[in-house]
């Protein structure tokens, strides 16, 4: 059996595609299903069910990518033992962050990172989407609440606080609610309930239990822009819209208060470079920790 062969079947098991799979591995479909073909003729057992929709793992396909991860985690240790100096800052990192994060804070911050390690390639992924650690989806992640499942290393990054907004605009035409039931006379912004990626982003029913939005949206960034355009009212992360002059703060004693975590798996832990990552992200919350908790 080649090895090789097991890195292309990995790819496929973790895009649940060819396509995207040809495309993160820079080769052809057509490659990578030779390659593909060839692992199951030395192995004299199907890995896939193939259809237009996608590849399907059999179940003689599961049980090959258990062992086939534990090897390549194996692997991955080996090669970063044998790493000194700055080659142990070199290659890619791939960060997986909530989109309210990644956008408003960290996207205008990451330069500092590969200016401090120029060998560094910074892949960052912002999508409102929970990362899977184990199949690659990313080597270090931030995720809304702590993680209960898993061999991962977990690391508190910060608290923060949300609350509701609204613009001086919409205000002036519809009116100041001076109580949360007067929300109910409103245009309300939320998420779509169905598409919540972590239960701790259903707040909106800590605001009014019968919460009901007129408009719904699955981007944390989505619904921060809808709030400034005057389409109505929303929950917002207090740190993304830090000195907006635009946006009038409802409510103000009534914070919503959740928390980040960095995010690694175990089989990272001696990745020097995945290491320092996750020392310049709490760097640089640390040195602007007012804007993430402003009521301290």
């Amino acid at each position: 059996m080649n090895w090789d062969d097991v890195k292309y079947f990995l790819a496929v098991a973790r895009a649940g595609q060819m396509l995207g799979a040809a495309n993160r591995l820079g080769t052809s479909q057509a490659k990578l299903g030779r390659r593909i073909t060839s692992l199951e003729e030395a192995l004299n057992y199907k890995l896939f069910e193939r259809s237009t929709t996608g590849c399907k793992l059999t179940p003689e396909g599961y049980a090959l990518l258990g062992r086939a991860e534990k090897i390549e985690t194996e692997f991955m240790q080996i090669q970063t033992s044998q790493l000194t100096g700055d080659d142990a800052l070199a290659g890619t990192v791939r960060i997986g962050t909530p989109d309210g994060f990644g956008i408003s804070f960290l996207s205008s911050r990451i330069h500092r990172l590969s200016e401090r390690y120029p060998k560094l390639k910074i892949q960052l992924v912002p999508v409102p989407q929970r990362f899977s650690l184990s199949q690659r989806e990313a080597d270090i992640a931030i995720m809304v609440g702590r993680p209960v499942k898993g061999r991962l290393r977990i690391r508190k990054l910060t608290d923060y606080s949300l609350g509701l907004y609204a613009s001086k605009e919409y205000l002036a035409l519809h009116g100041l609610p001076t109580k949360l039931q007067d929300l109910k006379n409103h245009t309300l912004i939320g998420y779509v309930e169905d598409l919540l990626f972590s239960q701790q982003l259903n707040y909106n029913e800590e605001y009014l239990n019968d919460w009901n939005s007129k408009i719904e949206v699955s981007s944390a960034i989505a619904q921060q822009e809808m709030v400034r355009s005057n389409a109505g009212i929303g929950v917002l992360h207090d740190f993304a819209v830090y000195n907006d002059d635009n946006l009038i703060a409802l409510f103000p004693e009534k914070k919503l208060q959740r928390s980040y975590w960095t995010v690694r798996h175990e089989s990272m832990k001696s990745m020097k470079k995945i290491s320092v990552v996750a020392d310049f992200l709490d760097e640089i919350v640390q040195a602007e920790k007012q804007i993430f908790e402003p009521s301290e």
